[in-house]
């Protein structure tokens, strides 16, 4: 069995709500249904893509250097011909 909810909207929100439903063949209760079903459903499949794309890691692998950092230091940044 399916719970029921009450919703507050105001008769502008309720009036579209009929025409869409309408236009879907559909309850408004179904239709709004369908829409929150739609919308969880692309939520989830948003945090799974952003799950896959952090577990593969940088794309850049950058050089070790030799006191085990990956990035260079600010100075190193900062010590350059261009930004002086």
């Amino acid at each position: 069995m399916v719970p029921n909810v009450t919703i507050t909207a105001s008769a502008e929100v309720l009036k579209r709500l009929r025409i869409e439903a309408a236009n879907h063949n559909l309850s408004m209760s179904r239709f709004v249904g369908q829409v929150l079903a739609e919308r969880f459903s692309d939520q989830d499949h948003f945090h799974q893509a952003m799950t896959d794309l952090f577990a593969r890691g940088p794309y850049l692998r950058l050089p070790e250097r030799d006191d085990g950092r990956t990035v260079p230091t600010r100075a190193e940044i900062y010590d350059r011909p261009v930004t002086k």
